[in-house]
């Protein structure tokens, strides 16, 4: 990867026949690593009555992390001018995860996705000096600045779905990921991670730019 952009994202290409079987069924050896995302990107919340004592009661379980941090890193970038650092390692980590799965559902790697070793998806962020590259009232608006690239995505990620497929079957048939294919699926997804990066995670300020290129 090269500098640039302070979100970056690469994923090495698998120059060496990949597995036919676990491709074949990847949307069922996907589960239980998106069981372990599930719990970890989201708040689970159980309720049951009880309804065998003296009087009724609901009792309440929460299981699960909270996912990536958004409305914590607004208020205080936009009140105290700070991004608490463990609160943007843990987005990075947890977004690092996030697109070890994606490369693993998208085919572009068959080993089986890690919660913590890199593997093959490199995904690197620079940290913010918050009072020198973010502008207090910048993450309220930048929802609605992104609004082209998230219709742009839109399009993207469905014709990159039906990529994937195609992906697919040349696995199947060949044992090899084409390299155009690949390229333009990790294109897709460095795009969106970028954004993410400036309307969700609100890491810095610079405008995203058009392009699927590192």
């Amino acid at each position: 990867m090269t500098d640039g952009y302070p979100v970056q994202f690469d994923v090495d290409y698998p120059d060496r026949p990949l597995n036919r079987l676990t491709t074949f069924f990847r949307a069922f050896t996907i589960i239980p690593i998106a069981i372990v995302l599930g719990v970890v990107s989201g708040a689970e919340t159980w309720r049951w009555d009880d309804a065998g004592g003296a009087t009724d009661t609901t009792s309440t379980v929460v299981v699960g992390a909270g996912g990536i941090l958004i409305a914590g890193p607004l208020l205080m970038i936009l009140f105290r001018q700070k991004y608490p650092r463990w609160w943007f390692d843990w987005n990075l980590e947890l977004s690092r995860f996030l697109a070890r799965v994606a490369v693993y559902l998208g085919l572009m790697n068959d080993e089986y996705p890690s919660t913590d070793d890199k593997q093959t998806v490199h995904l690197d962020i620079d940290y913010p000096n918050v009072e020198k590259d973010l502008g207090r009232g910048m993450p309220l608006i930048k929802w609605l600045l992104a609004i082209p690239h998230w219709i742009i995505l839109a399009v993207l990620y469905f014709v990159a779905f039906f990529a994937v497929i195609g992906a697919w079957f040349a696995i199947l048939f060949t044992g090899r990921y084409p390299r155009s294919i690949f390229d333009f699926v990790v294109g897709v997804h460095r795009w969106g991670l970028r954004v993410e990066g400036y309307a969700v995670l609100m890491v810095t300020d610079e405008y995203p730019p058009f392009s699927l290129d590192p």
